[in-house]
């Protein structure tokens, strides 16, 4: 049966934990996890990005997460929490499914930027 994004965002939601702005600042502090932001460049110029965060648009993702692929960025490791937030929480939801996929097991959705804003996170100009 061919899926449509509706149905692919809820099966990526109920699969991909979803946490609060407190949680992920917790879970870096405490767990050294890894913020990974998936917009695109022109997003983060426009909006700004979450201080010590990764911008790794959802494109490239599986290149950066590949420990194999010479596009591998060392922030990401299957043993390490990755967060990943987008603009609203749908990319970030459609990535972790990836993560999960490739091995990642403590992959966690942050939601959108603007969560991240509305809970008073700080923002840094890009």
């Amino acid at each position: 049966m061919p899926a449509n994004v509706k149905d692919m965002l809820a099966a990526a939601n109920g699969e991909v934990p979803r946490i609060s702005a407190d949680e992920a600042k917790r879970m870096v502090r405490e767990q050294n996890a890894v913020i990974v932001d998936v917009r695109d460049s022109a997003e983060l110029a426009a909006q700004g990005k979450i201080p010590g965060s990764v911008n790794i648009p959802r494109g490239m993702l599986e290149f950066r997460a590949d420990p194999t692929s010479q596009y591998h960025d060392a922030n990401l490791s299957a043993d390490r929490p990755v967060i990943l937030h987008c603009a609203s929480g749908g990319r970030s939801a459609l990535s972790g499914v990836t993560l999960h996929q490739m091995g990642y097991k403590n992959v966690y959705n942050l939601g959108g930027f603007k969560d991240w804003v509305d809970a008073g996170g700080d923002v840094e100009k890009v």
